[in-house]
């Protein structure tokens, strides 16, 4: 209805003001909806609780519509959201959720052009998200991940007083939050506002959601601020979210401390039967696994049932004129509660370029982006010898002597296929498209619109036969670590779809990858997959693990 204005209210989802006004632009509400909930006795207090169509669509059922929202539209609203006049006297904190497993981070060297030189970050704190996903490949592989985020921070010009620490987290799983949480207390205190930034499917929305419901953000806060729609589709949040951070005084910071000792005596064996099925589900979805808990939580006086917002907004199956429900009045900030507040900001995740998930349909991302943990799969190959790995990306071993090792971490939805270099070519022409392959999906049609694999050619020296001497990345697909004999040589040629990125990553991020295996499968190059144990954080190591 494009007679109807915009409201001014932000969809709690993503963020984008809700209207009704053009089906294609981010915060559209169905007309019929949005009239029943912006003119009802409450007026336009009865949109805050709402969610746009496309947060209700991703969120119940995995579908994402497709807006005419341009990559540099992401960028402008942080750019404008770090470029506001300094408050309580200070620039605010950036908090980098950088993808472990994009390393190189594409978007990290782009952050000093997002800083207005007349209003400087006071620090910047790298969070390496996703570490769950990434098996151990020896000991002190997190001290290794470490090193790796912290040398890209330096090639992105990140170093010094800039810097203020790396951290290693799962949004996910919730390994490394109560340390970052502490962190954040110890060192920034409540001195400033904090901004979450990052590129898309970095996991910065599934950490606002999780410090939103912590030791970090003000008690009385997740019963007024909504949680940020969580999706794998790109650019999920449109706009900015944020909530109030709470002020650690030393009595707060002593009871914090007291709880963590606390939980900290527990054994697996200890915990109750809902927290051993919580705790195994998570154990399923991830190597490192830790939970974040609440010290100050807001005490009811009666009981609440806890709703989920977007039950409260638009369905394809209520008709809103004869609906008997009333939604249910939502609380607000005092004036004294937010007057000196400092906010954490969630902000919109800036478009990575050049990336092969830009390329697929929303079921071809649900496929590509790994959401359990990664278990590696290694074969031996020859020269003449090819790997597939879906029909996104492509190694061929041209020259060398003696077999080499290549193991494969990507998605376990993704397929790997070992082909000869002779059959190569015919093999991608008949399946790709087609069930072999995986993705993409769609058969001849998909094909055709789908840009070719373009060659680069890579030449390797190897270090000995356990330590990889190179990752070669296919884009967002994956990579493939390359083992191979000290001193051989090696003629590569990776395959990457036209006008996406393939990076030789040196040194690679998991170099004793290969060694994560279990016997060779006779009659094949393949060796079967073995995967490691998990590790629980804040757990005594008695009883089970």
């Amino acid at each position: 209805d494009p007679s109807m204005p915009p409201s001014g209210v932000s969809c709690s989802g993503c963020g984008a003001e809700l209207q009704c006004r053009d089906g294609a632009a981010p915060g559209f509400v169905p007309a019929e909806k949005y009239r029943s909930l912006s003119e009802g006795s409450d007026g336009a207090a009865g949109l805050r609780a709402a969610v746009c169509q496309r947060c209700w669509l991703l969120a119940h059922h995995g579908q994402a519509l497709g807006l005419r929202l341009p990559p540099e539209q992401h960028r402008q609203v942080v750019s404008t959201a770090l470029r506001q006049p300094l408050r309580h006297g200070r620039g605010p904190l950036l908090l980098y959720i950088l993808d472990l497993l994009e390393l190189p981070d594409p978007v990290l060297p782009q952050l000093p052009a997002l800083l207005s030189p007349d209003v400087p970050a006071a620090g910047v704190l790298v969070v390496g998200n996703k570490v769950d996903l990434l098996p151990a490949d020896g000991p002190g592989h997190l001290g290794r991940l470490r090193e790796r985020v912290t040398a890209a921070c330096a090639q992105a010009g990140l170093r010094g007083a800039p810097l203020v620490d790396v951290r290693l987290v799962s949004a996910k799983t919730g390994f490394g939050l109560e340390g970052l949480i502490s962190r954040l207390q110890r060192s920034w205190k409540c001195a400033g506002d904090v901004y979450l930034l990052g590129a898309t499917n970095s996991g910065k929305s599934t950490l606002f959601n999780i410090l939103l419901r912590s030791d970090y953000c003000k008690s009385r806060a997740p019963d007024i601020v909504d949680r940020a729609t969580v999706s794998p589709w790109p650019g999920t949040t449109l706009n900015l979210l944020k909530f109030p951070i709470i002020n650690p005084t030393c009595d707060r910071i002593f009871r914090r401390q007291q709880r963590l000792k606390e939980e900290a005596t527990k054994t697996e064996d200890e915990l109750s039967i809902e927290e051993k099925k919580y705790l195994n589900h998570l154990k399923k979805q991830g190597y490192l696994v830790g939970e974040v808990g609440r010290t100050f939580q807001r005490q009811k006086s009666n009981p609440e049932i806890d709703f989920d917002p977007d039950l409260l907004s638009y369905s394809m199956d209520e008709d809103p004129r004869h609906s008997p429900k009333k939604c249910e009045e939502k609380e607000e900030f005092t004036y004294n509660e937010v007057k000196d507040a400092r906010w954490c900001f969630d902000t919109p995740g800036i478009i990575k370029e050049n990336c092969v998930l830009n390329l697929l349909t929303e079921k071809e991302v649900k496929v590509v982006l790994p959401t359990q943990a990664i278990i590696p799969r290694t074969f031996i190959l020859k020269p003449g010898m090819v790997l597939f790995l879906a029909a996104l990306g492509r190694v061929d071993y041209l020259e060398g002597k003696k077999p080499a090792w290549f193991s494969v971490v990507a998605s376990n939805l993704l397929p790997v296929h070992i082909s000869t270099l002779s059959n190569a070519d015919a093999i991608y022409e008949k399946h790709a498209g087609r069930e072999l392959l995986k993705v993409p999906m769609g058969g001849e049609e998909r094909m055709k619109e789908f840009p070719p694999l373009v060659p680069q050619d890579i030449t390797l020296k190897g270090i000995g036969t356990t330590e990889a001497v190179t990752d070669i990345k296919l884009s967002s697909a994956g990579w493939v670590a390359v083992t191979a004999h000290a001193e051989e040589e090696l003629l590569l040629r990776a395959y990457t779809p036209q006008g996406t990125a393939l990076v030789v990553r040196d040194p690679p991020l998991l170099p004793y990858i290969s060694t994560i295996r279990g016997a060779r499968i006779a009659g094949t190059a393949a060796y079967r997959t073995k995967k490691p144990p998990s590790l629980v954080e804040n757990l005594k190591t008695m009883g089970r693990r």
